[in-house]
């Protein structure tokens, strides 16, 4: 497993720290990402679209604003995200903790 920080990832405020849980090998080219995914307070991963693939949030801990193709809702520890082929979303962390979620980008 390999941690990165990433400054300001697609546009977003701060950093996001990125665990990917699976290397490319593992991923075996059927998914773009498996990777735990924490924003800490004020942060944000901005808003992006997502082409050939679609994308699954499991919010694990915490809460944000998820922007969802425009639409913006409230997210907690259990919720989940789905963004299909074509369309976009973002995550702020609004709350008080570290936002914790599994993200996994699945290829068409």
């Amino acid at each position: 497993m390999t941690t990165e920080r990433i400054e300001n990832m697609c546009g977003g405020e701060g950093h996001v720290i990125v665990k990917r849980i699976l290397d490319a090998k593992e991923l075996n080219g059927k998914c773009g990402l498996y990777a735990q995914v924490t924003i800490e307070p004020g942060c944000s991963l901005g808003y992006h679209e997502h082409h050939n693939e679609s994308e699954t949030y499991y919010i694990i801990s915490g809460e944000g604003e998820y922007d969802d193709n425009g639409t913006k809702r409230m997210v907690k520890a259990g919720d989940k995200t789905f963004t299909p082929d074509n369309c976009g979303h973002g995550l702020k962390n609004t709350g008080t903790e570290d936002l914790v979620f599994m993200a996994l980008i699945i290829l068409d």
